[in-house]
């Protein structure tokens, strides 16, 4: 059981019992709090009081911050790619492939169940403490709160738009320039299973991207996200004609370019994920407000598709 006591400042009289709580105890969130008020683990002067009710100042608060069970999933033996780990907060690397939340379809078998097994205390915080998702076929660096405190923080930070985030896609062209795509993104009109640029009722999303390295006929670019929607990066390359290599849902009828030699044929096409990999992660520390930052390279599969695309160039040269 872990007892928080407080006392609520004078110049808080007159604040409602919710809102003075997430004055007093900025480490939860306000939902949280709320659900903690509910179910009767905030006392006041020893006494149960609604969120509604206003305080005079100098009460004595109470709060039962123990952390129940809220994830039901089982915990699976899975192997963790783990870059970075200390009691408040973990950095994994995602292979491609692997599934980040249970679903339809994938009830077991992802990244959810390999953090239970490998973090039991997971199973308290909401979605097993992941505060921000990349697809099944991308690969690269996730970041997963271990505490309430910590999970609170990563929301906020990524609310305020101060978590940094790098990606490293192999799209489809010859691209002359980097530059900004501020385009909202929605469900499609027709398509309900993808997402598109839509004129009505999308989010902002606003995605950044410069040159790395130039092929003939196609181009590897370093992609940073301001806002985090739902296949953003994906959406905005195939919106203006640059699709991410092997999309299977973005990227159009596969189309194999001329002057391809048999090896970068061959690799092309059986290249069945989108070539994106979230390469760079950078934060504010939850518990010591250090700014941290994590890197990672891409994984083989794209490193032998840039490797092939390279040699492709001399062969034509």
């Amino acid at each position: 059981m872990t007892i928080l006591t407080a006392r609520v400042p004078e110049e808080l009289a007159g604040m409602r019992l919710d809102q003075c709580l997430a004055e007093v105890f900025p480490d939860y969130s306000r939902s949280k709090l709320q659900t903690w008020i509910k179910a009767g683990r905030v006392l006041v002067d020893g006494e149960v009081m609604k969120g509604r009710e206003k305080l005079d100042g100098g009460e004595e608060i109470e709060l039962d911050a123990e952390a129940e069970r809220v994830i039901e999933y089982a915990p699976q033996e899975i192997p963790l790619d783990i870059v970075y780990e200390d009691d408040s907060l973990l950095i994994v690397n995602k292979p491609a492939g692997l599934v980040v939340h249970p679903a339809v379809g994938n009830w077991d078998g992802t990244l959810v169940n390999a953090l239970l097994n490998h973090a039991p205390s997971l199973d308290t915080l909401p979605r097993a403490g992941i505060v921000h998702r990349i697809d099944k076929d991308t690969s690269g660096l996730l970041m997963i709160a271990k505490t309430l405190q910590a999970h609170n923080s990563l929301v906020e930070q990524l609310q305020a738009r101060s978590i940094h985030r790098e990606y490293l896609a192999l799209v489809k062209g010859w691209m002359t320039a980097g530059g900004t795509v501020d385009e909202p993104i929605g469900r499609h009109p027709v398509d309900r299973k993808r997402n598109a640029v839509v004129r009505r009722g999308g989010k902002e999303a606003i995605t950044h991207y410069r040159l790395e390295q130039r092929f003939k006929r196609h181009t590897l670019i370093r992609v940073k996200l301001e806002t985090g929607r739902t296949h953003q990066i994906r959406v905005h390359m195939s919106h203006i004609n640059y699709p991410l290599v092997g999309d299977q849902v973005y990227g159009g009828r596969f189309q194999m370019p001329a002057d391809c030699n048999p090896a970068l044929a061959e690799a092309l096409r059986n290249f069945k994920r989108q070539a994106l990999h979230a390469a760079k992660l950078g934060l504010e520390h939850p518990e010591t407000g250090e700014y941290c930052e994590w890197e990672q390279p891409i994984p083989e599969d794209m490193q032998n598709l840039l490797k092939l695309l390279a040699e492709n160039e001399l062969d034509q040269a």
